[in-house]
């Protein structure tokens, strides 16, 4: 089983604490990796909050060509953080020659784009730097855009930490929202692509669990769009039908829930809104998904979610104190990081909910 865990803070947080939330639930399989998704930067990105952050880890040659392939297209770069690692011997890390978290300003011409076309620009610049990495082997390309930063890594977790000074907090490195998992997958090929979380055009995305419906949805969402690729792990699903259902067709996001976990027929017939759920369950099947699961989510508007699957076959706990909001997949996570919070008022979502955090840290509980 994956552990999962995500902090929303009114102050700025470093990924130690991230790491304090994981670590107490590891176990197993679990030390075969780390990743994380930062959000709502702070520290050293705190001037560049509005311009793309690339994320990637390459060898020199990678760099180079990604180099120019930024400069050929007009991307100017403004600021660069580049990890100094710490290579004491004997750390358990798969470790890639360069890691590199570069700011670009946009070329000329952006001051004419509307913000969707920004955003399909940065898209599909992330897009071209992954294929021209992947086709020459040189290296990953995490996430391309403004205020996220994405680490992944292949290793034991406190080792990954170690070697990126990731346990000094020193306050270079911080952000209001950050997204973890201590873990790879152990159903696939252990790769960087398929370490969660994942994240496309603002949405990010982890999952504790599986989801048996796998090949349908994946079928299916390879015609959605050009953005659902690779598909490294059965957890990506989650990511690009939460895209498709809030980005591309702009639904509310309360439906989310409605197309991954239906509700059966006989509970529709009786809901005053009983004909848009039968067109969600006619229309939009093959994004149904099945097997035992837990969702944590970050928006573009930097709200956090939590969902379950149908059955609540997986566990998740969500814990806050005056300045922070967490969520754990087990709440020896919590008792970590919040020690002295009030766990009366602890949440363990139910199957038929979305837990959304907002940005004053008010936790709203929608039924589904």
């Amino acid at each position: 089983m994956c552990r999962i865990g995500s902090i929303k803070s009114k102050v700025p947080v470093h990924p130690s604490k991230a790491l304090h939330l994981m670590l107490p639930q590891q176990e197993g399989h679990d030390n075969s990796g780390f990743a994380m998704v930062m959000q709502d930067l702070y520290g050293i990105f705190s001037n560049y909050k509005d311009k793309p952050l690339l994320s990637m880890a390459c060898t020199q040659r990678g760099a180079q060509l990604v180099e120019e392939y930024m400069d050929s297209h007009n991307f100017v770069q403004l600021a660069e953080w580049i990890p100094v690692p710490n290579k004491e011997p004997g750390l358990d890390i798969k470790a890639m020659p360069y890691y590199i978290f570069r700011n670009y300003d946009y070329p000329e011409h952006y001051n004419e784009l509307t913000q969707e076309q920004r955003e399909d620009v940065l898209l599909d610049t992330r897009l071209a730097l992954r294929k021209l990495l992947e086709d020459e082997g040189e290296g990953y390309v995490y996430s391309f855009w403004p205020d996220v930063l994405t680490l992944k890594e292949i290793g034991d977790p406190r080792d990954i930490a170690t070697y990126f000074r990731l346990w000094d907090d020193n306050g270079c490195l911080v952000a209001k929202s950050i997204v973890a998992q201590c873990r790879q997958n152990t159903n696939y090929d252990i790769v960087r692509y398929a370490a969660h979380p994942f994240f496309l055009q603002g949405y990010t995305l982890c999952a504790n669990g599986e989801n048996t419906f796998y090949t349908k949805n994946k079928e299916f969402q390879k015609s959605l769009h050009r953005g659902y690729i690779g598909f490294e792990s059965d957890s990506q699903n989650f990511l690009y039908t939460l895209h498709y259902v809030h980005h591309e067709l702009k639904w509310p996001l309360n439906y989310y829930k409605h197309v991954i976990t239906p509700l059966p027929f006989s509970e529709i017939e009786e809901r005053p809104d009983k004909d848009v759920l039968m067109a969600i369950r006619q229309s939009l099947a093959h994004l149904e998904i099945n097997g035992p699961n837990t969702i944590i989510a970050t928006l573009p508007d930097h709200r956090m979610i939590t969902c379950c699957d149908s059955k609540k076959l997986r566990p998740v706990v969500v814990g806050r104190d005056d300045t922070m909001v967490a969520i754990s997949s087990e709440v020896c996570g919590l008792n970590e990081i919040m020690p002295n919070r009030d766990a009366d008022q602890d949440i363990y979502p139910n199957e038929r909910e979305i837990v959304v955090i907002d940005n004053d840290l008010e936790v709203q509980r929608w039924k589904q």
